[in-house]
């Protein structure tokens, strides 16, 4: 589960945001649909455009909606605190990766006792969406991944130039939002971040 997780913005319209990850699904290695304003049907008609532009449904990861994910048969499923817990959808449904958001490293411990396949842990770095919050940082990101055996992904504020100090931390990716979908070139963006992972790959 590592590489680069895409996450829509809740910035941009569905037309833009299909628009963008067909230009890009290729450079990036899971596009997740994160949008918090999307009915179920709107979920259904994103994932059915991005089929239709050759993305593979065992590519998407949808925030919180198990019961899309199941239906659409899709790769996962990203839960956050207000989702049903980890054992409970595992149980059910065996066949989905799971992620869990965490802030912190008794939520990591619980949610990968629960059988969490990965983790998404964060925010690393100052970013616009937290402006109140202080960001984690390396040192704290490094402390979870010693001591949890699944993946962690690291999101927040992550610029192509903090890749390779993000992947020295033991973290097996990246989860990038406006870093990609907002930039002025998505495909240089997209090209940037993937380049950094894999020098940071060959150290």
């Amino acid at each position: 589960m590592g590489g680069i997780h895409l996450i829509s913005t809740s910035k941009q319209t569905m037309d833009e945001f299909i628009k963008k990850v067909k230009e890009i699904h290729s450079d990036v290695d899971y596009i997740h649909l994160r949008e918090k304003d999307w009915k179920a049907k709107d979920y259904v008609k994103a994932i059915n455009k991005l089929v239709e532009a050759g993305i593979s449904r065992q590519k998407i990861i949808i925030n919180d909606r198990v019961d899309i994910a199941v239906t659409e048969e899709l790769l996962g499923v990203q839960l956050t605190m207000h989702s049903l817990d980890v054992f409970i959808v595992k149980r059910k449904f065996p066949h989905l990766k799971i992620g869990c958001s965490v802030h912190n490293i008794q939520e990591a411990r619980n949610k990968a006792a629960q059988g969490a396949d990965y983790l998404i842990y964060g925010h690393i770095f100052k970013t616009d969406s937290k402006v109140n919050l202080p960001p984690k940082g390396l040192a704290n990101l490094e402390s979870v991944v010693n001591e949890i055996k699944i993946p962690v992904i690291a999101i927040g504020g992550i610029k192509p130039d903090d890749v390779q100090s993000v992947f020295r931390t033991g973290a097996k990716g990246i989860a990038v939002l406006s870093g990609i979908l907002l930039a002025d070139d998505v495909k240089q963006a997209s090209l940037e971040y993937k380049e950094k992972i894999t020098e940071s790959e060959v150290e």
